[in-house]
């Protein structure tokens, strides 16, 4: 990646991650929609922690710029059950100051091509709502498309996939 890298999390990110989970425009897609509370920020950071220990390939990492250190969001690929099966999604958080400066799109190329030359997948997804038109397009210019619309978590959203032909 030219402008960004992905880090693990550390427990004093957790104050980023709770700006994130109260931004109503950033959790307008995720899940149910709805804003956290502070509480969760600290329930999900010590989640992702834990999930290090499985797989550290496959977890949220923190998305920060190279030229300043500034957190940006986060990305990563992370295992999702889907219909019973497993399959593993390209996820990304673009904390909104930074909306719209390509951030999503160079951090989820990366992703794609660590996914399927690293980590040797056949398939990878995006579970996105539908309204979520800035997310959608960072799928498609990956290369993905829409293969179904499923119901995940609750929520409508449309599986985007692309299958590695290698």
């Amino acid at each position: 990646m030219e402008r960004v890298y992905l880090r693990d999390y550390k427990e004093e990110d957790q104050p980023f991650l709770a700006a994130m989970l109260q931004d109503s425009e950033v959790m307008r897609y995720i899940g149910n929609g709805s804003v956290k509370e502070e509480g969760e920020a600290t329930r999900l950071i010590n989640r992702i922690l834990e999930t290090y220990k499985e797989d550290p390939n496959l977890r949220l990492k923190l998305l920060i710029r190279k030229e300043d250190e500034v957190k940006l969001g986060h990305a990563g690929i992370v295992p999702q059950m889907v219909d019973g099966k497993e399959e593993w999604e390209i996820g990304y958080w673009i904390a909104r100051p930074h909306w719209g400066e390509g951030y999503a799109s160079e951090v989820a190329r990366s992703l794609k091509d660590f996914g399927f030359k690293s980590l040797k997948a056949k398939k990878l997804i995006s579970l996105i709502q539908p309204g979520n038109l800035a997310s959608r397009r960072v799928a498609e210019k990956l290369g993905m498309s829409v293969e179904r619309s499923i119901t995940f978590s609750g929520q409508d959203v449309l599986l985007y996939s692309i299958s590695n032909h290698k």
